[in-house]
């Protein structure tokens, strides 16, 4: 903040599709840096962030899970600031994103950037500040579960799912996180931004926040396709599922499906996007997750479970696909020993 002679506006936006705890968390935890501010990175006298909450309207909003957040500006008496936070929003059943709703925002929006500001999406929120354009040929993270509607409906925007925080476009006024509580992430990097790096590990020794370094791929749940409508590749789908440590997986699955290889491996990426080899290991490391998350066998013995014979092939599949070695993945996930609580135990392949 050095050099600043006021606090960094900041506009958190609320929407009757937001969720409300990173609306006031984000709200709260930049309101609060004040006191945790390390010396040489302040201005005395100045608190380093002003945020408020702005939405379509002042007032109530009734947020989408039925809980209220408090707005006190609309949009339309909003004309600077210097960062737009959009954060969480609800989305349908299905994952996919309903836009069009809130054209006043997104104008909004686009006008705050284009008048300097730097727009910030945490989570899905990035769906509807999407609608601005603003993202159209820059990089962007935000939930993994929003992945396969973003990318069908933004092809130009390029999509880093695995990564936590992206900064991007010019002058890095565009910066998105990804799932849930990355907004943590979003704002301890705001802080170091606008106000130094020793400010921002303050703030996360406080609050007990932590940097995401590796990223949020550990943390994506493989969801194959399955409505694409072709029912051999559907057939195949679901046999491995249930069989994935089999020798020679895609030969088998051909069978199942009665196509030959060949076959079965155009329509399987033509319908999943993926090769049949790609859909099995991501299938055996979805399995191995659950076995490392609630037992305690050894490396080798899961690698044997889940289908490879070489432990080492299977430690560099599982690094390459989360991120983390198997034992680092055990470390941060597996469920600790809690009073009257049970381990569940690992799914078996039939």
């Amino acid at each position: 903040m050095s050099g600043r002679n006021r606090p960094v506006r900041v506009s958190v936006v609320a929407m009757p599709e937001a969720a409300v705890s990173p609306v006031t968390g984000i709200f709260e935890t930049l309101a609060g840096v004040g006191p945790l501010v390390a010396e040489g990175e302040g201005d005395d006298g100045v608190d380093p962030f002003a945020p408020e909450v702005v939405g379509p309207s002042a007032g109530h909003v009734k947020a989408v899970t039925g809980l209220f957040a408090d707005v006190q500006r609309s949009v339309g008496d909003v004309d600077e600031t210097d960062v737009v936070i959009v954060p969480s929003m609800g989305l349908r059943p299905d994952g996919g994103w309903v836009p069009g709703r809130s054209p006043a925002v997104v104008d909004w929006i686009r006008r705050m950037h284009e008048g300097g500001a730097t727009v910030c999406s945490a989570c899905s929120g990035g769906l509807l500040a999407a609608e601005t354009g603003l993202y159209d040929g820059a990089e962007v993270t935000m939930h993994w579960s929003n992945e396969a509607w973003f990318r069908e409906h933004h092809p130009d925007v390029r999509v880093r799912m695995d990564e936590v925080l992206v900064v991007s476009g010019e002058g890095g006024r565009l910066v998105t996180s990804g799932a849930a509580t990355a907004w943590h992430d979003l704002v301890l990097y705001l802080v170091a931004r606008y106000v130094g790096p020793a400010t921002a590990q303050s703030l996360a020794r406080y609050h007990l926040l932590q940097w995401h370094h590796d990223g949020q791929a550990a943390f994506q749940v493989f969801e194959p396709p399955t409505g694409h409508g072709d029912s051999a590749v559907l057939t195949a789908q679901r046999w491995i599922e249930d069989n994935h440590p089999v020798a020679r997986p895609v030969d088998e699955m051909a069978e199942r499906a009665g196509l030959t290889t060949r076959t079965l491996t155009r329509r399987f990426r033509e319908a999943t996007g993926l090769s049949p080899i790609s859909y099995v290991q991501r299938i055996r490391v979805e399995a191995a997750k659950r076995r490392l998350e609630t037992t305690r066998e050894p490396v080798e013995e899961i690698s044997w479970a889940v289908g490879y014979e070489d432990p080492a092939a299977f430690r560099r599949l599982f690094k390459r696909t989360t991120g983390l070695t198997p034992g680092e993945y055990r470390r941060r996930f597996r469920l600790p020993a809690l009073p009257g609580v049970t381990q569940p135990e690992p799914e078996r392949s039939g």
